[in-house]
């Protein structure tokens, strides 16, 4: 392998992870995909290139299945660059939609990893950075399939939900 670049594409879709702080309003909104400026330009990784395509930018509890269904088709779309897939989503229905990916394209060929944070981007104890991190190196790690990546633990889509006790994902029996 060496010194070989290997591309991988950010599909952001919005949620938690993305929001800004507005502070005319006080408020958070999702707006435009924020993980260029603020993880990514920080990060050293000279043996990938990262692709980010915003493909919605939307909190997770107003999707539908039009905008899952919007998702697949972008996963469909940037699989045949057979690069590895992370996707950015909010956190409340992540598991829906990766589930609705896993059960309509159950045949996709590359890794295709979701991911989100509890706190956005920007708010000192965000886990946003460390979330994209790990799902970054996931993704260039596993075979084909679904996955969930969060805090430091890697699930297997359908199984997984989130816990909103916890305020993590955990491992679900099949």
């Amino acid at each position: 392998m060496g010194n070989l670049i290997l591309p991988t594409t950010i599909l952001t879709t919005g949620g938690t992870i993305e929001k800004i702080y507005d502070e005319f309003e006080g408020s958070l909104h999702n707006r435009d995909t924020i993980v260029r400026n603020k993880i990514l330009q920080k990060l050293r990784l000279p043996y990938t290139e990262i692709q980010v395509h915003v493909i919605m930018s939307k909190d997770s509890l107003q999707m539908d299945d039009q905008d899952r269904e919007f998702i697949l088709k972008s996963i469909k779309e940037h699989s045949k660059n057979n690069n590895p897939i992370v996707v950015l989503h909010g956190t409340d229905t992540m598991d829906l939609t990766s589930k609705h990916c896993f059960e309509h394209f159950p045949e996709v060929s590359v890794p295709v990893v979701f991911t989100g944070a509890m706190k956005p981007l920007g708010f000192d104890d965000s886990d946003a950075s460390q979330n994209v991190i790990e799902a970054i190196f996931a993704a260039r790690l596993m075979k084909p399939g679904y996955y969930v990546t969060f805090h430091g633990k890697l699930f297997h889509v359908p199984n997984v939900r989130k816990n909103k006790v916890r305020g993590t994902f955990e491992e679900i029996d099949s």
